[in-house]
Formats: structure tokens, sequence, C-alpha cells
């Protein structure tokens, strides 16, 4: 509803009711989560009868405690995680370069300009040669992507901003998005390479949903954005953690992905752990280092449960 009263005009009812029903769900979860625990614990009503009310109550005050501190976590600063990546290939005058990556800042009705304007501060205070975005920046549709220029154009590095699409530029019609990346001054990675710095390519793909479930042009499209670079060690973005096996059999040496959110909503991550068991933190993929970030803002509801959100700062080391 939310979204069609936008297009008819009501923007400020429709950011409203997007706020409250995006937030509704993640408290309706954490609802029936709670609910949920106390009926095993009651034997579905089978056990201690006669503390029936009491444990709803309990069930109750717990999803209220849960929300809050959801909401907290939701709203303060990204915690920064540190990694050192050794690479093969990179020459000695790369070594210490600094890469800030930020994935999935959803960037719209539930997470304004003032959030992206402190996160632009905090690229800036982590000092990085380069900065890397790694998909969904914008959550869509959402029809005033343009104001958001002066904004985007704050985000800035010494060697430049890269970008790859997330699953979310695709929904909102990528073209005016990537055009837009593309004012701001970001180098948008279409299934190509560029030469970073020398000695060091960087390598991206569009997201996977953009293949409307082709697999096969999936992987077909990995091996096409690192086919032809230049000597040196490269690093591979993909908003979504698949295809790595097929990145480090391509030469890629370090793979950076988003798009899980660690689940987001704790205990929620046990089930994205099962369609995506590279979730979040660091892992070897047939010698290739993969980081996934858990992301930068937030999908959906305005709450994390029960890690906050996240900046990658990793320093590049020559072998």
């Amino acid at each position: 509803m939310a979204r069609l009263l936008e297009r008819a005009g009501f923007g400020t009812v429709a950011q409203v009711l997007e706020y409250v029903g995006a937030n509704w769900v993640g408290i309706l979860f954490l609802l029936l989560i709670s609910f949920f625990a106390m009926d095993v614990v009651s034997g579905f009503g089978y056990l201690l009868p006669q503390w029936k009310i009491a444990l709803r109550v309990t069930a109750l005050c717990i999803a209220a405690a849960l929300s809050i501190v959801s909401f907290v976590q939701a709203f303060r600063a990204p915690v920064v995680t540190n990694h050192e990546v050794r690479m093969p290939g990179l020459p000695q005058a790369a070594d210490g370069t600094v890469v800030v990556v930020a994935s999935d800042m959803h960037l719209g009705t539930m997470i304004r300009k003032g959030w992206a304007e402190r996160r632009a501060a905090q690229f800036a205070s982590l000092n990085p040669d380069l900065i890397i975005l790694a998909g969904d920046i914008f959550e869509a549709p959402h029809s005033k992507h343009e104001s958001w220029l002066p904004m985007l154009q704050q985000i800035r590095a010494p060697k430049g901003v890269f970008v790859v699409t997330g699953n979310h530029e695709m929904y909102a019609v990528p073209g005016p998005i990537v055009e837009l990346y593309g004012r701001a001054g970001f180098r948008v990675l279409h299934d190509e390479n560029i030469e970073a710095l020398p000695g060091l390519n960087i390598a991206g793909v569009d997201d996977i949903s953009f293949r409307r479930g082709n697999k096969e042009a999936a992987k077909t499209a990995v091996d096409r954005a690192l086919a032809g670079r230049a000597p040196g060690a490269t690093i591979f973005l993909t908003h979504t953690p698949v295809y790595a096996q097929r990145a480090a059999r391509d030469g890629a040496n370090l793979m950076l992905s988003g798009h899980t959110h660690e689940g987001q909503i704790w205990p929620f991550v046990y089930i994205v752990r099962l369609v995506f068991p590279l979730l979040n933190g660091r892992y070897d993929v047939d010698g290739m280092s993969v980081i996934v970030g858990r992301g930068t803002g937030t999908w959906g509801p305005r709450m994390r449960l029960w890690k906050r959100s996240e900046l990658l700062r990793i320093v590049l080391r020559s072998a």
C-alpha cells in the first residue's frame, strides 16, 4: 500500500505507512518466536496449565525487550571489522593499500540522508585508498534517487570508488540508478575488470538477480569479468556470495560480497545459512580469501538482533 500511495503522490503518508509496516514485520517475527518458545515450554498447553497466562505474558515481555534491543542496535553506527589479506601478485608498492567496503545500505524511506552523510564521514575517517560499494545501495522502488546525488558525492577515496549492482538495484530499474552512480564519480563494474592501481585489478559482476535465475549466464559473467585483466592481484566483487569456487579457479585473490545481512534479526540467521553457506566473515575457498559483510544498513525493519551493521576495512599486503 505504501508503494501505491507513493506513486499516487501521497509521499508523506506512504513514508509513514512503510515505516510502521516494515517495523511491524520485525516485531511480529519476534512475537512469533517468543510465543512459540513458551508453547514448547508448556507442551503446547498440555503442561503447566496453571502457568498459561504467566507464560504468555512472559513471551510478550521477551518480544518487547528483544524489539527494543533490535531498534537500538540498528540505529548505532556500523562497527568496523578489520582484516589483513596477503595477495600473491600484489606489488610491493601497493603493500598497505586500505580498502573500505560497504554493502546493503538500502537508502530510502527507512534510512535517510542524515544517516548516509554520517556514513560518508565514517568512510573518510578510515583513511581509505579505495572504497567499494558492494550493491543494494538504494532500497527499491524509490522515486527520488536524484535528490541523493549531493550525498553520494561525499563518498570519496584517492584511488576511486567502485560499485557493483545488487538485487535491489535491479528491482528499482537499474539504468537511472547506475547513471546516478556515474554522475557521483563512481566506477560501476558490469561483468568487467579495471586496473585500479598498478598491479591491483578490481573485477565485478552485476548481481545474479540480473540473470533472471539463469545460473549458466551467471557463471559466464564471472569468467567474463575476470578475463583479460592486467598482471597482478585481483579483487572480485559480487553482491551475492555465490560462485566463489569459479572466481578462485579464474585466478581471483580476494572476493568481497554482502547481501546476507547475517540474517539481520536473530534467529532468522539459521534459515539464511541454509541458502548461503558463505554467510558472514572470512573464508578460504580454494586458496582465495572471501569476506562477506553483514551489511552497512538494514533491509525492511529498522532492526538488528544481535549484531550491529558493519563496515569492512581491509589492508592489502603483498605476498
